[in-house]
């Protein structure tokens, strides 16, 4: 195995833990070289061999030739999660377009396949640009995730939160992101790995007190405790499954 294994790990709140968790491991920091990008970007490196690990979208592992899901978590909702969201003026029956994140892949695709099997809508979807949250008025709706979507949570009369909306259809736990390598790594490594990962999980109250300062506006404490769920279920591996089914 070759050292050090360049990791993308997605840079939003959500992953507070897990930075939490590299940052305070002395064994695994010599053997990683860390980097923190938005979820595209994450999938990109991932892609294209840019990083041998990744915090990647779900809605990438079709377009990978093998790929070993490594860990036990995830970034992910037991139902509600607050950071992913369909924002609009008006109520979802009534948009005749979204903008869709284009830091974001899994949440392009779930909004698609609720539209068309959950809510029974077809409206025209658009690839959005930088600023385009200020293009969400009348007709149009917009997807928005991460910190941003946080950010915006009071600013719309209309919010549909994608991970419920899929809980409502599936009844099943959604899983976002997951751990992902594109080679079969050695086994001591992947243990090492988790347990720096568990490490963060469970010290999540001392992660919170170390960046808290960082996210001075959002509801930190209550969206990691309550809403993000870390833990990759088998709920989430039935939801993935579903998910790949529907998208392919």
């Amino acid at each position: 195995m070759k050292s050090p294994l360049r990791i993308s790990m997605v840079s939003f709140l959500n992953t507070l833990p897990f930075r939490y968790a590299l940052a305070h491991n002395a064994e695994i920091k010599p053997l990683i070289q860390l980097s923190e990008d938005v979820p595209s970007l994450c999938a990109k490196k991932l892609l294209s061999g840019e990083a041998d690990i990744g915090l990647v979208p779900v809605a990438i592992l079709p377009e990978m030739k093998t790929y070993h899901i490594i860990t036990d978590f995830c970034i992910g909702a037991k139902k509600r999660v607050d950071s992913v969201f369909l924002f609009s003026e008006k109520p979802i029956h009534e948009l005749n377009r979204v903008l869709l994140d284009f830091r974001s892949r899994t949440s392009v695709q779930l909004v698609q396949i609720l539209a068309m099997n959950y809510w029974n809508i077809k409206p025209q979807y658009v690839s959005a640009e930088p600023g385009y949250e200020s293009q969400i008025s009348g007709q149009t709706g917009g997807v928005v995730i991460g910190d941003k979507a946080l950010e915006l949570l009071d600013n719309f009369p209309y919010r549909y939160d994608l991970a419920e909306a899929w809980y409502n259809y599936t009844g099943e736990e959604f899983v976002f992101a997951a751990w992902v390598s594109r080679e079969k790594l050695s086994q001591a490594f992947i243990e090492q790995f988790n347990d720096a990962l568990a490490f963060g999980i469970r010290h999540l109250d001392d992660a919170i007190q170390a960046y808290a300062h960082e996210y001075p506006n959002l509801p930190i404490e209550n969206y990691l405790k309550n809403r993000i769920d870390y833990f990759w279920t088998e709920s989430k591996k039935r939801a993935l499954n579903q998910f790949l089914n529907q998208i392919a």
